[in-house]
């Protein structure tokens, strides 16, 4: 693939054009640059010559001039049979919107555009030249794509079908978002199968109202166009192997998100008993696994949006994933909320992070690849908006030490009200400019001797909780596939959170509290409690 650079006109400012042909160059194009102040009968001539597949066209001075200089070179690539080529333009906002009026040019820079921006621009035309497709269908071959910078993913689901697929369509035109997860409303996620168990009273309840196949057709093909983003979809609460069936069907779901044990009388979102719920979550699992949709276990967020102490986190995080691979995923997504519950410092929430990014991936292997996904908590997040941007940019930033495959974008509004197309946008370009900030380079945080140390000790808690749910039946990897050890593991109280009391089938008798920026379990009198100690108490007496 070829390019060829040229300031026009009177303009001799070049270095955004120089910038732009240097970033072509390290993404594998041939470079042309002809100058500053060219005229464009010779920018022409210049393109007959070398017969380039991209003409890069700057002008940075007024928007009349510009006119009357694009005016004239549509008139000669007409004539010279060249106007079939790709043109772009870069320039300031005020010529930029001149530039967009001449149809010629297909695609226009205006200096607002973040560096992944442009890579993508020139990795998707040179894709399209070769006639392959231009924007990646699949997790994997997306996230290889548009390695080294991450995949962006927003939420969206309004209170009708309509907003919803107005705002999708703008989404999908803005090419920020890599992916776009729908979100339904309750009464779709728990009652889908069985409507006549709707509540209709509550439709648009937390999501888009969405009642058939068809709704997720339509929801899909507002998303053809633009940068084509991958599809996905909250899971349903219940069914889970056919809601899992309509969503392979109808949006090609870019990845599962299925709880091990929530959705069931453990959090109240089904009305299922938790042994009955992890029996079939399994075989949701299972039936994505068996048709190559990846999966994401969401289990370890779940237990940190109900107050649990960091082990209780961690040791959920490797629990999922053992059980994922076990049940035959290949490509799983690993979410990372951060900032969960409210009151971590960065310090010590990235301690933890760190830890479950440890357990996690000691089980990556040739056959088993793990995507991590950070995001906001919302927990976190201000109902002012200026703090709520605050707080995501800063999280973005630290967050980037996790190296992410993915970031899911929370919008600042969301303490607020839902996000609409414009408020994910804002969102998203915030989150891009943090990232690409803590691109050039951050400290690494497991130098410091606080956060490896507690790291250590979270992996070390962590683990003595898995031992412990092994040791309810023979001791073995395989006993954590058992949907009896596993719900024995609640009942007992080995996995609990402050949060579950009085309303769940949990027990609710754990106590935390945010001490030194990370979440501990403490006794009675707001003392530190190890895990040593709580789990002694749990099995009565025995030490793992």
């Amino acid at each position: 693939m070829k390019i060829l650079g040229a300031s026009i006109g009177s303009c001799v400012h070049i270095v955004g054009l120089l910038n732009f042909l240097k970033i072509a160059e390290e993404n594998g194009y041939e470079t042309v640059y002809l100058g500053a102040a060219i005229p464009v009968e010779r920018l022409v001539e210049e393109i007959k010559e070398h017969d380039p597949d991209l003409i890069a066209i700057s002008y940075r001075l007024s928007a009349e001039s510009l006119r009357n200089l694009l005016s004239q070179m549509e008139i000669l690539i007409e004539s010279h049979k060249i106007s079939k080529k790709t043109y772009i333009f870069g320039g300031t906002i005020e010529t930029a919107q001149e530039a967009k009026r001449f149809s010629f040019i297909k695609k226009v820079f205006d200096g607002t555009e973040e560096i992944d921006e442009i890579i993508l621009f020139l990795r998707g035309k040179a894709r399209e030249e070769q006639s392959l497709q231009r924007f990646p269908q699949t997790l994997k071959e997306r996230v290889e794509f548009k390695a080294p910078f991450p995949l962006f993913r927003h939420h969206i689901g309004l209170q009708t079908m309509e907003e919803t697929v107005q705002e999708i369509e703008k989404l999908a035109e803005s090419e920020l978002l890599d992916v776009i997860s729908i979100a339904p409303d309750q009464n779709c996620q728990q009652y889908f199968f069985e409507p006549e168990k709707m509540d209709h009273s509550q439709d648009g309840a937390g999501g888009a109202p969405i009642r058939s196949a068809e709704d997720f057709v339509r929801l899909y093909q507002a998303t053809r166009r633009g940068n084509y983003p991958l599809v996905r979809c909250y899971a349903g609460t219940t069914h889970m192997v056919e809601f899992s069936k309509v969503l392979k069907e109808t949006i090609n779901n870019a990845w599962a998100a299925i709880p091990l044990m929530w959705y069931s009388d453990l959090d109240r979102r089904s009305n299922r008993p938790l042994l009955q719920a992890i029996r079939e979550n399994l075989e949701g699992i299972r039936w994505n696994a068996q048709n190559g949709v990846p999966v994401e276990v969401t289990d370890s967020h779940q237990w940190a949006l109900r107050v649990c102490h960091d082990a209780v986190e961690v040791a959920a995080a490797y629990l999922a994933t053992f059980v994922a691979k076990k049940l035959g995923v290949k490509d799983y997504v690993q979410q990372f909320m951060l900032e969960t519950p409210s009151g971590l410092s960065p310090k010590g929430d990235l301690a933890k992070m760190l830890a479950k990014k440890e357990v996690v991936e000691s089980l990556q292997d040739d056959d088993f690849r793990v995507y991590r996904m950070i995001r906001t908590g919302l927990m976190s997040v201000p109902a002012d908006p200026y703090a709520a941007m605050g707080q995501l940019s800063v999280s973005m930033f630290y967050g980037w030490s996790l190296e992410p495959h993915i970031v899911h974008v929370v919008a600042y509004c969301e303490s607020m009200k839902r996000a609409t197309s414009k408020e994910i946008i804002e969102s998203v370009k915030m989150s891009r400019r943090a990232i690409n900030l803590a691109l050039r380079g951050i400290p690494d945080p497991v130098r410091d001797r606080w956060v490896r140390g507690e790291k250590e000790r979270i992996i070390d808690e962590a683990m003595l909780i898995v031992e412990s749910i092994k040791s309810l039946k023979d001791g073995k990897d395989e006993d954590l596939l058992d949907p009896e050890v596993l719900y024995k593991s609640v009942q007992m109280g080995i996995l609990d959170a402050p949060a579950l009391k009085g309303f769940s089938v949990a027990k609710g008798q754990v106590k935390t509290q945010v001490i030194d920026g990370l979440c501990r379990c403490v006794d009675d009198s707001g003392n530190i409690l190890s895990e040593k100690e709580r789990l002694k108490n749990i099995l009565g007496g025995r030490i793992i």
